[in-house]
């Protein structure tokens, strides 16, 4: 029983939020995004800048690769590494969990463009590059961490918000007319489970987080994602989430708002709804304690700096009042 940031937070200052991070959540910290910075930190970026035999650049439609890294990429590269260098100097000696959060395959394909432009997404052996340059550079990234943080236990949460789009053909093309054609299930099937084997290949735990309201669960248990993060209030607790749970799958809900709310909700309130979630699937309230991780909703980056920092104390009240009812 836990609490965890999404990942993204409100601010620039990288030291200061790393220090509010490790003192909201001691036992299971993240390393925070900022994409206030600009472009070179925002998923996006930091996808690019994880690339490994893929360069890339900032365009006015988006990040486009191409053959040598473009001064945003640079930038993009040099923001992440600041960012482990903050989290280093926070973390000597730490033993408990670390969640580092990358920008999955599907997603990152639907947000880069081609070097000719319109999106990854649109070409089979683009889409197939992209995802491999991204595992490779993944696996790199989380052995950079393990060596910087080496008590820490790593966990490597892949950031698919596009995820349902994609699968659906609901990604509009470049011209804003028509979407882009569907990708199969069994390719975003495979893409997925290439990352998660060399995430664990690499000695990390893997997860994955979907804010959106028709999770493909049964998918993403079927690749070996140790958990699924999603909003609370989007999903509908059905046979999937009861098989996925069943099945040793994690379960993490993001009971939190993520953006200021008119009326902060009560720890109470919240521990309801978690309850209430996991009753519908016939799991017992003794039985949710044991895998739980409470979060935001989503990432905080829109909320203002006390509803973050208050986001994260409040993830970890609920989980803590779960674990004692």
């Amino acid at each position: 029983m836990t609490a965890i940031g999404i990942g993204s937070m409100p601010g620039t200052d990288i030291v200061e939020t790393v220090r509010v991070v490790v003192g909201e959540l001691p036992d299971f910290v993240h390393l925070p995004e900022l994409p206030e910075r600009g472009a070179p930190a925002t998923m996006t970026g930091r996808g690019a800048a994880m690339l490994s035999g893929l360069a890339a650049d900032l365009q006015p439609a988006g990040w486009r690769i191409q053959e040598s890294p473009g001064v945003d990429h640079r930038r993009a590269v040099s923001t992440l590494a600041r960012d482990l260098d903050a989290l280093e100097e926070h973390t000597q000696g730490y033993t408990g969990r670390l969640k580092v959060q990358v920008a999955g395959p599907l997603t990152l394909a639907a947000a880069m463009e081609r070097p000719r432009g319109d999106k990854v997404l649109a070409d089979f052996g683009a889409r197939r590059d992209l995802a491999q340059s991204l595992t490779e550079g993944v696996a790199d990234h989380v052995r950079g961490v393990s060596a910087r943080v080496p008590g820490a236990r790593l966990l490597v949460q892949v950031d698919e918000p596009a995820l349902t789009a994609v699968l659906a053909g609901a990604v509009p093309t470049a011209s804003g007319f028509s979407r882009h054609r569907s990708v199969a299930e069994p390719e975003a099937r495979e893409a997925l489970a290439r990352l998660v084997a060399a995430i664990v290949a690499a000695g990390a735990v893997p997860v994955v987080h979907v804010c959106a309201a028709d999770v493909p669960v049964a998918l993403l248990a079927q690749v070996g994602f140790s958990a699924v993060s999603f909003d609370l209030s989007q999903v509908t607790p059905g046979e999937p989430w009861a098989l996925a749970y069943e099945g040793g799958i994690a379960l993490w809900p993001g009971a939190v708002p993520a953006m200021d709310p008119d009326q902060p909700p009560t720890a109470s309130a919240l521990v309801a709804a978690v309850l209430r979630f996991f009753a519908e699937l016939g799991v017992t309230e003794e039985q949710v304690a044991d895998r739980l991780v409470v979060t935001p909703a989503c990432g905080l980056a829109g909320a203002s700096p006390t509803w973050a920092r208050d986001a994260l104390r409040l993830s970890r009240e609920v989980a803590a009042m779960v674990a004692r009812s």
